[in-house]
């Protein structure tokens, strides 16, 4: 693998899906080939489960063990078919959401064995893991105040998991810094609530001594 995987993650309403594309299209504007991703989606068969996991398309509930086994299934065809291909070719892989997310959700939010968790994890990826993961932490409160702002001006309703009790939340939350001091060499946590530009600034200061180079004749703030 010769490309950059960055990942980002953390609770709701915590900005990753903003400062991902922010990301993606500065790094464009340096020259670099960048490929953005999803979690769950990403593929066809990735964002059919996605309809199911999130927006109840299945018509009945979804247990906790069928909901764990989807989240694998989903990221196994991603990386299989989109991230994988994306490194080979040297391409900078940014994805929200990866697998931090599943422990993080279904093992410390469902109660699920944490150890387990990791082990269909690392089967379902075939063993890849990011270069860096970037942990958008937010207070749990603070975050859905954003989602119920943002759903109001999208007039839609919210997710399976934007109508989980407050205590899920809070451990999944719990969860993402247990994962963050189990490696802190890969995790670097971004205190979200912060003002958008130091937001940017943070997230920048962790990616660019990570990249080649060699893949761009000459950055913009280079003159």
């Amino acid at each position: 693998m010769s490309g950059l995987f960055v990942t980002f993650e953390g609770p709701e309403g915590s900005g990753k899906s903003t400062h991902a594309n922010e990301l993606s299209d500065r790094l464009r504007g340096m020259g670099f080939e960048v490929m953005r991703a999803r979690e769950p989606g990403g593929t066809p068969t990735g964002e059919a489960i996605r309809e199911i996991l999130q927006h109840d398309a299945a018509g009945e509930p979804v247990t906790r063990e069928t909901e764990l086994l989807l989240f694998a299934a989903s990221r196994a065809q991603l990386v299989q078919n989109v991230i994988k291909p994306a490194l080979s070719r040297g391409a900078i892989v940014i994805c929200d959401r990866f697998a931090d997310s599943t422990t993080a959700y279904q093992g410390y939010g469902r109660n699920f064995d944490v150890e387990r968790v990791l082990n269909l994890n690392e089967w379902a990826t075939d063993g890849l893991a990011p270069d860096a993961t970037l942990l958008m932490d937010l207070d749990v409160g603070v975050g859905f105040e954003r989602i119920h702002k943002r759903n109001q001006e999208l007039g839609q309703i919210e997710d399976r998991f934007e109508r989980e009790e407050r205590a899920f939340h809070e451990r999944v939350r719990e969860g993402y810094l247990a994962l963050a001091q189990r490696w802190p060499e890969r995790f670097h946590i971004i205190q979200s609530d912060a003002p958008v530009e130091n937001v940017s600034a943070a997230i920048w200061n962790v990616i660019d001594p990570l990249l080649p180079d060699a893949a761009c004749e000459r950055r913009p703030d280079e003159g």
